[in-house]
């Protein structure tokens, strides 16, 4: 078994990136999907964060408005650092937990550990590999007010609350270059995925 993280930043396309890697025959596990889970409305990380951050965060069927907490937290370090002490930790245990399980299932699996803020939250270490998907700031910046109908302003607060993707790319095992078409990506990503495939030794991660 090997484990490879892929992270990136906000709009570097990340997402298709791990779409690409999951067709490629790799088992994908979402750290975002599980963090969102992991805050649905009476779990432990919920009522953390309600005492936190208020009932003003939340819907009013009361679960938690992610676009309101996103703004808190996106102009507030702070705030961004508290929001991470509640959830990274659920984050992490059920990551690892679905590792162990696809482990003992599939021995020789190529897994693919999809998560945003590996670098951020720490989960690096021990992993076969770290591929950084990336584009360059300003390429993220028109991607995202387009994507979301950011102002400008709001774009670069949300990119800027992230590790910078210079940083994340010095750090990267493999690099997929993302500014360019799909196509162009998907050669990248596929590559990579059959270097990992040959390196890795059954039943060992």
């Amino acid at each position: 078994m090997l484990v490879a993280g892929l992270t990136g930043g906000i709009a570097t396309g990340k997402s298709t990136v791990a779409a690409i890697f999951e067709e490629a025959g790799a088992r994908l596990i979402d750290a975002d999907r599980i963090a969102r889970e992991t805050v649905r409305k009476g779990s432990p990380a919920y009522r953390d964060i309600v005492a936190h951050f208020g009932t003003d965060i939340l819907f009013g069927d009361g679960e938690i408005d992610r676009k309101r907490l996103a703004a808190i937290v996106f102009n507030d370090s702070s705030e961004q650092r508290a929001l991470e002490r509640i959830v990274h930790p659920q984050v992490k245990q059920e990551v690892d937990r679905r590792v162990a399980l696809i482990g003992r299932q599939e021995p020789d699996a190529l897994i693919i550990l999809d998560i945003p803020l590996l670098f951020e939250a720490g989960m690096q270490p021990g992993l076969g590999a770290v591929i950084v998907v990336y584009a360059p700031e300003h390429l993220q910046i028109a991607r995202l007010m387009a994507r979301d109908g950011l102002t400008e302003p709001e774009a670069i607060a949300r990119i800027r609350a992230q590790m910078p993707i210079e940083s994340k790319r010095a750090l990267a095992t493999h690099v997929i270059d993302n500014s360019g078409s799909i196509e162009h990506s998907r050669g990248q990503a596929l590559e990579i995925y059959r270097r990992l495939a040959r390196n890795q030794t059954p039943g060992t991660g």
